[in-house]
C-alpha cells in the first residue's frame, strides 16, 4: 500500500492553514494515512473544540470510500443508495470538507479533512491541501 509520508502530510497541513487566515476563520485540519490513521494535525488557536473530531472524521471518511464527503453526503440522504452511512464506521462525516490525497499516479495515498467555517469554506480549504505539491 503506498502511503502519505509524513513530509507530504505536514505540506498538505501547511497549503491549506495558509488559506483560512486570508479568510478570517479559524479551523482545525487533519490528514490521515492510507489506512485512516492520522498522520498529521493543526489546530488553528480559537478553532472551535468541536471541529477537531469533526476534521478527523471527514479526513477518514474521504479515506474510507475514496471521495470527497460532500459526495458521499448526497448519496447518504433519504432514499439515498447510502442513506444512513453515517453512522457506521464509528461515525462518518458526510458534508463537504473532506478529500482524498493522490499521488502521481492517482492513487489514494490519505486524505485531508477540514472544520471550523461553513461546509463550502471547508470543502475549499481542503482542496488546496489536498493536491501534492
Amino acid at each position: 500500500m503506498t502511503d502519505i509520508t509524513l513530509d507530504q502530510a505536514r505540506k498538505a497541513v501547511d497549503r491549506a492553514l495558509a488559506k483560512p487566515e486570508d479568510m478570517g476563520v479559524k479551523m482545525n485540519v487533519a490528514v490521515v494515512d492510507a489506512g485512516g490513521n492520522l498522520k498529521a494535525f493543526r489546530r488553528m488557536d480559537d478553532a472551535w473544540l468541536g471541529s477537531i473530531d469533526v476534521a478527523i472524521k471527514k479526513a477518514r471518511t474521504a479515506r474510507y470510500f475514496d471521495m470527497n464527503t460532500g459526495e458521499i453526503g448526497k448519496l447518504s440522504q433519504p432514499g439515498g443508495a447510502l442513506f444512513n452511512i453515517e453512522h457506521s464506521n464509528g461515525g462518518l462525516i458526510t458534508i463537504p470538507g473532506g478529500i482524498p490525497i493522490k499521488n502521481g499516479s492517482g492513487k489514494v495515498i490519505g486524505a485531508i479533512g477540514l472544520s471550523g467555517s461553513t461546509v463550502e469554506d471547508d470543502h475549499a480549504v481542503a482542496e488546496s491541501g489536498a493536491v501534492l505539491g
